[in-house]
């Protein structure tokens, strides 16, 4: 009999030098979960370095134990001696394991019967059996048989002997290497395997040597073939190529779940001091001379932008092709440039551009850059776009009533866009501005088609203004300053504000406890809303000395219809993302 029980040693153990166990575990309703790890193919033409990989992933994860379903070893040669320095080999391959594995036999582990000495020398009996916790396990050879009906009866008397003797099993689960289950109860052939698997109540099959993964359920029973976990070999249909199975049995049932190579990472994948250094490379790496400069008729009245690319990692070396997405509408060229920059240098490509349709989305630039030494991502960046609106200076201060009616709120602000830069859903909107020497005048025209929708209960200053109907603005009195002023009105006049200093790296801080003073008065019609206010200069430091160009962005959001109505896409607290208010 080539029973072998989890307690006693593998040959294979003792001659690899791996940890064994020497009790078998009762499964009972509070035992944890059994998880093992299932591993295929190393060899058939196989590629360096692969199956390495393989074991680093599964050795992360601490299965309580591993099986292989064939094919260790290239083999397919007579002398001996070559077949112990091949298994000598993969003992070091799989030496970081720290669980123990056990292995199926495969056609190039067998090739011939000569070769099963050296088979049984550093890896024991070709088929055995053993328990872990209630589960059993058997493993079958027909490393040197093509079809079910050529298995030895040997091998075929002693399966159903065990499978007898252990029935009581909470599990059994049976691995052979080539899939005779694919050639038979796949295709609805006479299966003598599948047969003896249905009557002694076997729960699930693996397999190997296609090296492409595929499974099936047949009368109950989970077929799985195992794909390459090192040979040479194609992507399967969704891609799925190099990988190991991960099973998980518990009071739930039996969960198998192929791991691609490359999903379970190291936990220093990326470590904080690299995290940090990509912040600083997204925002000091990929700079441009100035943003595209976009009047209110949304026209480009700049053509050209320089894009320079820093190389911020010590003794790394970018070389790479900055390449372009470009939407409909927008003409770059060129399209892609290769570069190639020494740590500490910087390179400057220069962009003609052109606009002959919607402003949004814009073109985007795309490089690999090192972040750490070995390391490389990908970092983009959207051409910036800077509009620019006209603040008109009067000689009269206007009368602050909430009607627009003036004859100096007669150029509106309208072309606005929604979060994502697609075309503005609310009802119409239309933003003014003007100023004198001592203050900014704002004003808005909200439609509503349905007036008794509005939002505006808030009533006390500072409160949440900026989750009803309202306006908002964002302005820069001094745009070489990182200070942004928050400001939003609701229906009733009710302000919010804050003031938002970039930090120096790059974290937004909101001070609530800034209070702007305002003048405000609004009107309710029958289908709109307006606002005109009066903002003292002064308090942004600009008394008498007024900016040629502030940074501003604004917008209305509308409560009925769930969105906003934005002049500069995206809103956010970052200055260089805002446009520009020039002052007449």
């Amino acid at each position: 009999m080539r029973r072998r029980s989890y307690s006693r040693p593998l040959y294979y153990l003792i001659a690899f030098g791996l940890l064994t166990i020497s009790a078998t575990l009762a499964q009972t309703t509070d035992t944890p979960p059994v998880r093992f790890a299932v591993i295929g193919d190393r060899t058939g033409s196989h590629v360096p370095g692969i199956y390495e990989e393989i074991i680093k992933e599964v050795e992360r994860l601490r299965p309580d134990f591993c099986i292989t379903v064939g094919d260790q070893i290239e083999g397919y040669s007579t002398d001996t001696a070559v077949l112990g320095k091949e298994w000598r080999e993969y003992r070091e391959i799989v030496g970081p394991l720290t669980m123990h594995l056990y292995l199926t036999p495969g056609n190039h582990d067998i090739t011939y019967d000569t070769a099963l000495s050296v088979y049984n020398k550093y890896a024991g009996e070709p088929y055995y059996s053993f328990d872990i916790k209630g589960l059993h396990f058997v493993i079958l050879d027909n490393s040197r048989w093509e079809i079910v009906q050529t298995l030895p009866q040997e091998q075929i008397d002693w399966l159903i002997n065990d499978l007898g003797k252990n029935r009581n099993a909470t599990n059994t689960f049976v691995f052979y290497h080539k899939p005779f289950w694919y050639a038979g109860v796949a295709k609805n052939q006479p299966d003598t395997l599948h047969g003896i698997f249905k009557q002694f109540g076997v729960r699930a099959v693996f397999s190997g040597h296609f090296h492409i993964y595929f499974s099936g359920r047949y009368d109950g029973i989970l077929y799985t073939d195992v794909g390459s976990s090192g040979g040479e070999t194609d992507p399967g249909p969704t891609g799925l190529q190099y990988h190991f199975l991960w099973v998980t049995v518990d009071d739930n049932g039996i969960e198998i779940a192929p791991v691609k190579m490359g999903s379970i990472l190291p936990w220093e994948e990326v470590t904080a001091d690299e995290m940090l250094n990509t912040e600083k490379i997204d925002w000091n790496a990929l700079t441009f001379n100035t943003p595209l400069i976009v009047n209110d008729n949304l026209e480009l009245p700049t053509k050209e932008i320089s894009l320079m690319i820093k190389n911020m990692v010590p003794q790394t070396e970018i070389d790479d092709t900055v390449r372009l997405e470009i939407p409909p509408g927008w003409k770059i060229d060129p399209t892609m440039a290769p570069i190639n920059v020494k740590s500490g240098d910087s390179a400057i490509i220069r962009f003609s551009v052109e606009k002959n349709g919607p402003l949004y989305p814009t073109p985007v630039i795309s490089v690999r850059l090192p972040y750490a030494d070995g390391k490389h991502t990908n970092f983009k960046k959207s051409i910036p776009v800077s509009r620019e609106t006209i603040c008109r200076r009067l000689t009269t201060a206007p009368i602050i009533d909430g009607q627009i009616d003036e004859s100096y709120w007669h150029v509106p602000v309208a072309s606005l866009f929604d979060a994502d830069g697609g075309p503005d859903k609310c009802d119409s909107t239309r933003f003014y501005f003007a100023c004198d020497s001592d203050n900014l005048y704002l004003a808005a025209y909200c439609a509503e088609k349905k007036m008794d929708s509005l939002k505006n209960a808030v009533a006390e200053r500072d409160g949440v203004v900026y989750r009803e109907d309202c306006i908002g603005y964002f302005l820069q009195p001094d745009i070489t300053k990182p200070e942004i002023f928050q400001i939003y009105f609701n229906p009733l006049g009710t302000s919010f504000d804050q003031k938002i200093t970039r930090q120096a790296g790059g974290e937004m801080l909101g001070d609530r406890s800034w209070n702007g003073t305002y003048e405000v008065k609004t009107v309710k019609g029958a289908d709109f809303w307006s606002a005109e206010i009066k903002v003292p200069l002064s308090q942004f430091g600009a008394d008498g000395k007024i900016a040629k160009e502030w940074g501003l962005n604004f917008r209305r959001k509308q409560f009925r219809t769930g969105t906003s109505a934005d002049w500069q896409v995206p809103i956010d607290y970052e200055p260089k993302s805002l446009g520009r208010l020039i002052w007449h």
